[in-house]
Order: structure tokens, then sequence, then C-alpha cells
């Protein structure tokens, strides 16, 4: 299944080269996973916790083919790249006006939630996120 996340790129996002600055491809990233993890897995708002699940980070790349810059809609598509036991993979393609501009590969790792320790990916998720 693929997910796509649509921002806007505000002012205040941009840096002296009036383009987005760095650090804020990442909170795009982190916000798109999060908005298409609870649209699917939790649509009436009862959290990941109702299906004893929870995810964190463990590594994050991208790359910049070219910069999102300011008053521009930027789309990201979302999908999961890879099933592992404990963890998956969350690849991010960023476009604007037809071209891509960055991409991303994201590794979570499944856990309890409230404890944060490493769990398999419940079968659930596996099946929603495709």
């Amino acid at each position: 299944m693929t997910y796509v996340h649509r921002v806007r790129v505000r002012y205040g996002e941009c840096d002296m080269q009036k383009v987005v600055f760095n650090a804020h491809y990442m909170a795009y990233c982190d916000d798109a996973v999060d908005t298409w993890f609870r649209t699917v897995l939790t649509p009436n708002g009862e959290g990941f916790e109702s299906l004893g699940f929870d995810f964190m980070l463990k590594t994050a790349t991208i790359a910049w083919q070219a910069p999102l810059v300011f008053g521009e809609t930027g789309n990201l598509t979302c999908s999961v790249s890879r099933w592992g036991n404990a963890s998956f993979d969350v690849d991010i393609v960023g476009t604007a006006n037809g071209e891509r501009r960055f991409t991303a590969a994201i590794t979570y790792v499944s856990v309890t939630p409230g404890e944060n320790r490493p769990t398999r990916v419940p079968d659930v998720v596996r099946e929603r996120l495709g």
C-alpha cells in the first residue's frame, strides 16, 4: 500500500537560500508516516496502543535531488519496502510539480507500548500497511 501526504512549504521552514532547511525534510517525513499510520491503523483515533503496537526510529537517510521552495506543495509518497520480525523499512519519495525532490529511507522498530522494548510487528499492522 502506498500513501501520499501533502505538505505546503511555509516561509518559516526556509533558509537564507529560500529553500527548505534540511532538518525540516525529516519533520515532513515523520508527519507523513504518523498521519499515514493513524489513518490506516487507528481511523477512530483510539491510538496505536489499542493494537499492542508502537514504533521508534532506528535509522534514517535522506538524499536530495532538488530543493523544495517556499509556497510549493510537496507530495510525499510513503510505502513499506521491507518487513522484518521486529523492524520494517519505509521509503518516502518527495516530489513537487512532477519532479523528484528527495528520497528518504527509514527503518523503524516495533516496540511494546509504554515499555520501548522491541517486539514483533503485529500481524494486523502488516496486513493494513501491506
